[in-house]
């Protein structure tokens, strides 16, 4: 089931367009990545969703009927546009916002105590806001965003100003979050952290939806029938087989062990490969090579923009 929807939303801002019958479908449980250049519009979808700006035109769903004012109580936003009070101590603050999403302040303290130890920041509840690094001001932030245990989180950029060791921190309660039964809509640049977190995406482009799906079915589509092989033996004996239905473009050496990747035409399938090569090296290793999605993201913006320039 999709636990929201948006169905050709249009948003403009006097004569620009911000988005443009942009239309998403984020199933129950998984973790949907919205993605574009800078500029593209995903600032101002999540904005909608939130119920921040309001759409021109365009339906939004949540729960497969029509999003309600009170649906923000099941929903948590991490904005990339940071908005803590900076002369309020962290604690007061964190207690007075999980108030506001509805949690009773005695849960609410149970709740923060409990976040405070896991990531050990119990010294921090009577800082100020602008004493904490910003790192440290987003760990906070990240905290209330989850505190009332909303079914639908979107982290727009959650990782700025994180160092690799806290990132990994977060990715890792992200992921536990969606185990959790948490459906999660998360906007970001990093297409490592898209290939490591997300189930679907949806890329958008000068407000318009240039690309959508699941990751693994996008990642086979744009593949280019590469494959690494990975054999001990001559690399002369692969640098000699004839061209024709494939054509070695790469080769390197590592650990005793060579590695030639061969590009083949769609006709020759992996077996016919193999039977060809079988008989003159002995293969160690045997993988299709995949786009990573920093590929796809770049070819899908730059043949957009050729096509709309």
């Amino acid at each position: 089931m999709d636990i929201f929807k948006a169905n050709n939303i249009e948003k403009h801002f006097g004569n620009t367009i911000a988005l443009n019958e942009v239309s998403i479908n984020v199933p129950e449980g998984s973790i949907y990545g919205l993605l574009g250049p800078n500029g593209a519009g995903k600032t101002t979808l999540l904005r909608i969703i939130n119920q921040i700006l309001a759409p021109d035109k365009g339906e939004l769903f949540f729960f497969n009927r029509k999003l309600k004012s009170d649906d923000i109580f099941q929903i948590g936003y991490l904005p990339e546009e940071r908005g803590l009070y900076k002369k309020m101590k962290v604690g007061e603050q964190a207690l007075y916002l999980a108030q506001l999403k509805g949690v009773p302040k005695k849960e609410a303290l149970k709740k923060l105590k409990y976040w405070f130890e896991k990531f050990e920041i119990q010294t921090w509840w009577n800082k100020k806001i602008e004493e904490l690094s910003k790192g440290m001001q987003q760990k906070i932030q990240f905290i209330i965003t989850i505190l009332h245990g909303p079914a639908l989180i979107i982290f727009d950029e959650p990782f700025s100003g994180f160092d690799p060791i806290n990132t990994s921190l977060l990715k890792k309660e992200v992921l536990s979050l969606r185990d959790k039964g948490a459906t999660i809509i998360f906007s970001t640049h990093d297409m490592a952290s898209v290939e490591e977190l997300c189930d679907h995406i949806t890329l958008i482009n000068k407000s318009k939806t240039i690309l959508e799906g699941k990751i693994n079915d996008i990642r086979n589509t744009y593949k280019s029938n590469t494959f690494e092989i990975g054999y001990k033996g001559s690399p002369e004996k692969v640098k000699s087989l004839p061209a024709g239905d494939f054509e070695l473009v790469g080769h390197m050496i590592e650990d005793n062990t060579n590695y030639a990747r061969i590009k083949v035409n769609k006709s020759l399938k992996k077996n016919e490969l193999l039977a060809l090569l079988i008989p003159e090296i002995q293969i160690t290793s045997f993988r299709e090579l995949l786009p990573n999605m920093n590929e796809i993201f770049i070819k899908v913006v730059e043949k957009y923009q050729d096509i709309t320039n």
